[in-house]
């Protein structure tokens, strides 16, 4: 290996090395800011008052387009790490906002990853929020709602939706996730979607260090 060789060699090394710092601090700050956005969340009609709003998986999105799907769901995690130091539901809350955020993200990105148009931004986005909704059906049902039993009967909980939506003849949990919950986690998968869409390229420079 001459001189050449090893020189290229070293400023690869150092080019990538610089671009792995950029790609943890910036996964740090979004991480940072999903966890705040977590705590901003709030009631929306047409669903019972423990269920809120909040658009924590937007910065995640924002890692998925500018770092990769993976910085998107390491996020995801992060976020929900943090959180876990004042959980109210041992954990199960957490992982279900791991699961449902994770599931958003990582198709998104992959999607926009395979060709970065704003076209391909759009169908990720989407196609991620239709699969962050169909999986907080069982995310719900089998992980969250469990938990939930243990401060409200079924009958309750059910009695919740009846009270917000009482034009919706709903007799059963999964009736209630079926027609409230997976249509609430599309459109809040969507919220964050444009949002996305729309600050991305102003901030798209500033993420990826081409300043």
């Amino acid at each position: 290996m001459d001189s050449t060789q090893m020189t290229g060699q070293g400023v690869g090394n150092k080019v990538q090395s610089r671009v792995n710092v950029r790609n943890m601090t910036v996964t740090a700050m979004l991480s940072a800011a999903a966890f705040v956005l977590m705590f901003l969340d709030t009631a929306i009609p047409l669903m019972p008052n423990f269920i809120k709003l909040d658009l924590s998986e937007l910065p995640a999105l924002i890692a998925s387009f500018a770092l990769g799907p993976v910085w998107g769901v390491i996020v995801c995690l992060i976020k929900n790490l943090l959180h876990l130091t004042m959980t109210q539901t041992g954990g199960v809350g957490e992982l279900s906002n791991f699961i449902l955020g994770a599931s958003f993200v990582l198709p998104a990105g992959l999607i926009y990853h395979r060709k970065k148009t704003k076209g391909r931004a759009i169908v990720g986005a989407v196609v991620g929020a239709l699969i962050m909704g169909v999986i907080s059906f069982p995310s719900n049902l089998f992980i969250v709602y469990p938990v939930y039993y243990n401060f409200m009967s079924k009958e309750a909980i059910i009695a919740a939706y009846q009270v917000v939506a009482p034009f919706a003849k709903i007799s059963s949990i999964e009736q209630c996730l079926l027609f409230f919950n997976v249509p609430f986690t599309f459109v809040k998968g969507m919220i964050s979607a444009i949002i996305t869409i729309l600050i991305y390229q102003p901030l798209r420079p500033l993420l990826k260090g081409n300043n």
